[in-house]
Protein backbone atom coordinates (compact mmCIF):
# COMPACT_ATOMS: atom_id res chain seq x y z
CA UNK A 1 0.00 0.00 0.00
CA UNK A 2 1.36 3.42 -0.97
CA UNK A 3 0.40 6.69 0.70
CA UNK A 4 0.98 10.02 -1.02
CA UNK A 5 0.89 13.63 0.14
CA UNK A 6 1.64 17.02 -1.38
CA UNK A 7 4.32 19.48 -0.35
CA UNK A 8 5.22 22.90 -1.70
CA UNK A 9 8.78 23.71 -2.68
CA UNK A 10 10.40 27.13 -2.43
CA UNK A 11 9.08 28.12 -5.88
CA UNK A 12 5.52 27.33 -4.95
CA UNK A 13 5.40 24.25 -7.18
CA UNK A 14 3.37 21.36 -5.86
CA UNK A 15 5.26 18.06 -5.57
CA UNK A 16 3.79 14.67 -4.78
CA UNK A 17 5.76 12.50 -2.38
CA UNK A 18 4.97 8.84 -1.75
CA UNK A 19 5.89 6.69 1.22
CA UNK A 20 5.17 3.15 2.21
CA UNK A 21 2.48 2.83 4.87
CA UNK A 22 4.96 0.78 6.91
CA UNK A 23 7.30 3.77 7.15
CA UNK A 24 4.47 5.94 8.45
CA UNK A 25 3.40 3.37 11.03
CA UNK A 26 6.95 2.91 12.32
CA UNK A 27 7.46 6.68 12.49
CA UNK A 28 4.24 7.13 14.48
CA UNK A 29 5.20 4.39 16.93
CA UNK A 30 8.64 5.90 17.42
CA UNK A 31 7.14 9.32 18.10
CA UNK A 32 4.66 7.91 20.63
CA UNK A 33 7.45 6.05 22.40
CA UNK A 34 9.54 9.20 22.72
CA UNK A 35 6.53 11.18 23.94
CA UNK A 36 5.82 8.55 26.58
CA UNK A 37 9.33 8.92 27.94
CA UNK A 38 9.23 12.70 27.99
CA UNK A 39 5.85 13.10 29.69
CA UNK A 40 5.17 11.13 32.84
CA UNK A 41 1.71 12.65 33.34
CA UNK A 42 0.19 14.80 30.62
CA UNK A 43 -3.27 16.18 29.80
CA UNK A 44 -5.21 14.34 27.13
CA UNK A 45 -7.76 15.75 24.74
CA UNK A 46 -9.70 12.61 23.93
CA UNK A 47 -12.04 10.50 26.02
CA UNK A 48 -12.38 6.78 26.51
CA UNK A 49 -14.35 4.71 28.98
CA UNK A 50 -12.78 1.38 29.81
CA UNK A 51 -15.02 -1.20 31.49
CA UNK A 52 -12.83 -3.51 33.55
CA UNK A 53 -13.87 -6.58 31.58
CA UNK A 54 -14.36 -7.44 27.89
CA UNK A 55 -18.05 -8.11 28.54
CA UNK A 56 -18.60 -4.48 29.50
CA UNK A 57 -19.51 -3.08 32.90
CA UNK A 58 -23.27 -3.50 32.42
CA UNK A 59 -22.87 -7.24 31.86
CA UNK A 60 -20.94 -7.83 35.07
CA UNK A 61 -21.94 -8.38 38.65
CA UNK A 62 -19.89 -6.74 41.38
CA UNK A 63 -18.17 -10.03 42.23
CA UNK A 64 -16.66 -10.09 38.71
CA UNK A 65 -15.10 -6.65 39.11
CA UNK A 66 -11.79 -5.94 40.88
CA UNK A 67 -11.83 -4.38 44.32
CA UNK A 68 -10.82 -0.73 44.36
CA UNK A 69 -7.47 -0.07 46.02
CA UNK A 70 -7.23 1.01 49.62
CA UNK A 71 -5.80 4.47 50.17
CA UNK A 72 -5.35 7.02 52.91
CA UNK A 73 -4.15 10.59 52.61
CA UNK A 74 -4.76 14.03 54.06
CA UNK A 75 -6.81 16.68 52.36
CA UNK A 76 -5.53 20.23 52.10
CA UNK A 77 -7.57 21.17 55.16
CA UNK A 78 -5.77 18.50 57.19
CA UNK A 79 -8.58 15.95 57.30
CA UNK A 80 -7.86 12.27 56.72
CA UNK A 81 -9.33 10.98 53.46
CA UNK A 82 -9.37 7.17 53.41
CA UNK A 83 -11.14 4.57 51.30
CA UNK A 84 -12.63 3.07 54.47
CA UNK A 85 -14.68 6.25 54.94
CA UNK A 86 -16.56 5.58 51.71
CA UNK A 87 -17.71 2.05 52.44
CA UNK A 88 -21.21 1.60 51.05
CA UNK A 89 -20.94 4.72 48.87
CA UNK A 90 -20.41 5.32 45.19
CA UNK A 91 -17.39 7.49 44.47
CA UNK A 92 -15.22 8.67 41.60
CA UNK A 93 -11.52 9.28 42.12
CA UNK A 94 -10.47 12.00 39.68
CA UNK A 95 -6.77 12.61 38.96
CA UNK A 96 -6.48 16.21 37.74
CA UNK A 97 -4.39 19.39 37.73
CA UNK A 98 -5.16 23.09 37.70
CA UNK A 99 -2.86 23.56 34.68
CA UNK A 100 -4.64 20.89 32.60
CA UNK A 101 -7.24 22.40 30.17
CA UNK A 102 -9.61 19.40 29.99
CA UNK A 103 -9.40 19.07 33.78
CA UNK A 104 -10.36 22.72 34.26
CA UNK A 105 -13.24 22.30 31.82
CA UNK A 106 -14.89 19.44 33.71
CA UNK A 107 -14.41 20.67 37.30
CA UNK A 108 -17.45 23.04 37.33
CA UNK A 109 -19.66 20.13 36.21
CA UNK A 110 -18.23 17.94 38.95
CA UNK A 111 -18.95 20.63 41.54
CA UNK A 112 -22.56 20.85 40.34
CA UNK A 113 -22.99 17.07 40.39
CA UNK A 114 -21.44 16.85 43.85
CA UNK A 115 -24.05 19.30 45.08
CA UNK A 116 -26.85 17.31 43.44
CA UNK A 117 -25.83 13.80 44.46
CA UNK A 118 -23.66 14.33 47.53
CA UNK A 119 -26.61 13.64 49.84
CA UNK A 120 -27.54 10.48 47.95
CA UNK A 121 -24.46 8.46 48.78
CA UNK A 122 -22.02 9.78 46.19
CA UNK A 123 -18.84 11.84 46.19
CA UNK A 124 -15.96 12.84 43.96
CA UNK A 125 -12.45 12.59 45.37
CA UNK A 126 -9.91 14.82 43.67
CA UNK A 127 -6.23 13.87 43.44
CA UNK A 128 -4.08 16.85 42.41
CA UNK A 129 -1.15 15.83 40.21
CA UNK A 130 2.16 17.73 39.86
CA UNK A 131 0.83 20.66 41.87
CA UNK A 132 1.99 23.00 44.60
CA UNK A 133 -0.27 23.45 47.60
CA UNK A 134 -0.71 27.23 47.12
CA UNK A 135 -1.74 26.75 43.48
CA UNK A 136 -4.24 24.01 44.19
CA UNK A 137 -5.67 25.83 47.22
CA UNK A 138 -6.33 28.84 45.02
CA UNK A 139 -7.88 26.63 42.33
CA UNK A 140 -10.16 24.91 44.85
CA UNK A 141 -11.34 28.25 46.23
CA UNK A 142 -12.00 29.77 42.81
CA UNK A 143 -13.99 26.74 41.67
CA UNK A 144 -15.75 26.21 45.02
CA UNK A 145 -14.80 22.55 45.07
CA UNK A 146 -16.64 21.11 48.05
CA UNK A 147 -15.48 17.51 47.80
CA UNK A 148 -12.25 16.04 49.23
CA UNK A 149 -9.02 16.89 47.38
CA UNK A 150 -5.66 15.38 48.22
CA UNK A 151 -2.19 15.85 46.79
CA UNK A 152 -0.94 12.99 44.65
CA UNK A 153 1.96 10.96 45.98
CA UNK A 154 3.70 7.79 44.82
CA UNK A 155 1.47 5.55 46.92
CA UNK A 156 -1.87 6.69 45.58
CA UNK A 157 -0.61 6.92 41.98
CA UNK A 158 0.82 3.38 42.19
CA UNK A 159 -2.39 2.07 43.77
CA UNK A 160 -4.54 3.20 40.85
CA UNK A 161 -2.01 2.76 38.05
CA UNK A 162 -2.53 -0.99 37.90
CA UNK A 163 -6.07 -0.43 36.61
CA UNK A 164 -4.81 1.43 33.52
CA UNK A 165 -3.05 -0.26 30.63
CA UNK A 166 0.49 1.08 30.71
CA UNK A 167 -0.07 2.80 34.07
CA UNK A 168 -1.50 6.16 34.99
CA UNK A 169 0.17 8.49 32.49
CA UNK A 170 -2.46 11.06 31.49
CA UNK A 171 -4.94 13.40 33.12
CA UNK A 172 -7.77 13.74 33.65
CA UNK A 173 -8.30 10.09 34.52
CA UNK A 174 -11.22 9.00 36.69
CA UNK A 175 -11.94 5.72 38.48
CA UNK A 176 -15.54 4.74 39.22
CA UNK A 177 -16.16 2.69 42.37
CA UNK A 178 -19.54 1.18 43.21
CA UNK A 179 -21.20 0.86 46.60
CA UNK A 180 -19.59 -2.51 47.31
CA UNK A 181 -16.11 -1.10 46.74
CA UNK A 182 -15.52 -2.60 43.31
CA UNK A 183 -13.93 -0.71 40.44
CA UNK A 184 -16.36 -0.59 37.52
CA UNK A 185 -14.86 1.85 35.00
CA UNK A 186 -11.73 3.78 34.16
CA UNK A 187 -12.35 7.04 32.29
CA UNK A 188 -9.47 8.63 30.42
CA UNK A 189 -9.98 12.21 29.27
CA UNK A 190 -12.52 14.89 30.09
CA UNK A 191 -16.22 14.03 30.18
CA UNK A 192 -19.34 16.14 29.83
CA UNK A 193 -21.71 16.79 32.70
CA UNK A 194 -24.27 14.51 31.04
CA UNK A 195 -21.76 11.67 30.78
CA UNK A 196 -20.75 11.92 34.43
CA UNK A 197 -24.34 12.21 35.59
CA UNK A 198 -25.33 9.05 33.72
CA UNK A 199 -22.42 7.17 35.29
CA UNK A 200 -23.37 8.42 38.77
CA UNK A 201 -27.08 7.67 38.41
CA UNK A 202 -26.38 4.19 37.02
CA UNK A 203 -23.98 3.42 39.88
CA UNK A 204 -26.38 4.67 42.54
CA UNK A 205 -29.19 2.62 41.01
CA UNK A 206 -27.25 -0.65 41.10
CA UNK A 207 -26.68 -1.89 44.65
CA UNK A 208 -23.38 -3.68 45.02
CA UNK A 209 -23.04 -7.30 46.02
CA UNK A 210 -22.27 -7.53 49.75
CA UNK A 211 -18.74 -8.72 50.42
Amino acid sequence: MQLSFFIFNRNGMKKMVGHSWKVWVLSALLFCGIAGVLFKVSPVFFSTIQPLDKKGADALSSKDMPLAPSFASRSLDGQVVASTQFAGKVYIVNFFASWCPPCRAEIPDMVALQERYGRKGFTFIGVAVNETEPAIRDFIAKNRMDYPVVMADDKIVSAFSRYVAGGLSAIPTSFVVNSSGHMTQVITGGRSKEDFEKIIVDALGKPGTPQ
